[in-house]
C-alpha cells in the first residue's frame, strides 16, 4: 500500500473542463489536519507502516493509553488515527522531509475512497436487499413484504442470514478508481470526481488506487 491521507468530506459542486468545457461532477475533500505520528518498521514492530493522526480535539477526550502514545511521539490530540503499510522499509517515506497535505496527490491520479455510506434507518426488504415485492393486483395484500421465510417441515426454523427488515446504511464502503481533478494545495482541499461515501462532514480515506494507476 502507498501513503494515503484522512479527509473531510465538504460536499460535492463541479468544474468544468477548461479543453472540452465538459461539466465534471466533483467531491470536496478538505485533508489539511493531518500529521505524522509514527514510522514502524520491521525490527521493532514487525512489519513496515506509517501512522497518520487527523483532526485536532481536546485532549481531555482521549484515553490516557491514546493520550500517552500521542505524547511519546510528539503530536497534538487527535480524533482519527490510521496506518498505511508499506510492503517494506525501504518504501517508507521519508516523513521529515513529506508533508501530509494536498500535496501528496496529483491531478489525474487515480484514488480509492474508503468511508461510511449514509443511515438509511429501519427499511423494508424492497430498500434493503432490492427485493421485486409481491403482485401489486387488485385484492393482494402483500405488495412489498417479505413473503414466507420458514423453512418447510425441515428445519423448522428460520435460517441464520435470512434477508430481513432492519436497519440499512452505516457500511464501510470502498469506491475505487475516482480521478483526482484538481488539488489546490495553498487550501489543502482535493477535488476528486464523483460522489464518495458519506454525508457531509463524513471523514473519508483517501489512498492511491490499488487496481489502477494514471498513464
Amino acid at each position: 500500500m502507498s501513503l494515503g491521507l484522512i479527509g473531510k468530506k465538504i460536499g460535492m459542486t463541479r468544474i468544468f473542463d477548461e479543453e472540452s468545457g465538459t461539466s465534471i461532477a466533483v467531491s470536496v475533500i478538505d485533508v489539511a489536519d493531518n500529521q505524522f505520528i509514527q514510522v514502524k518498521k520491521q525490527a521493532t514492530d514487525g512489519y513496515s507502516a506509517v501512522q497518520i493522526g487527523y483532526g485536532d480535539q481536546k485532549e481531555q477526550r482521549l484515553t490516557k493509553p491514546e493520550a500517552g502514545h500521542l505524547k511519546k511521539h510528539g503530536a497534538t490530540a487527535k480524533r482519527l488515527i490510521k496506518e498505511f503499510r508499506f510492503d517494506s522499509d525501504e518504501a517508507l517515506p521519508n516523513t521529515e522531509e513529506a508533508h501530509p497535505g494536498a500535496a501528496l496527490f496529483e491531478e489525474g491520479q487515480w484514488v480509492d475512497a474508503l468511508g461510511i455510506t449514509k443511515g438509511k434507518g429501519f427499511q423494508g426488504v424492497v430498500r434493503r436487499y432490492n427485493f421485486n415485492g409481491q403482485p401489486d393486483g387488485h385484492g393482494h395484500m402483500m405488495h412489498r413484504r417479505t413473503g414466507a421465510i420458514g423453512a418447510g417441515s425441515w428445519p423448522a426454523r428460520v435460517w441464520k442470514g435470512q434477508k430481513m427488515p432492519g436497519r440499512h446504511g452505516v457500511y464501510n464502503r470502498t469506491v475505487q478508481n475516482l480521478k483526482i481533478v484538481k488539488v489546490r494545495s495553498e487550501d489543502n482541499v482535493i477535488l476528486v470526481s464523483g460522489a464518495v461515501p458519506g454525508h457531509n462532514g463524513q471523514y473519508i480515506t483517501i489512498r492511491p488506487a490499488l487496481k489502477k494507476t494514471a498513464k
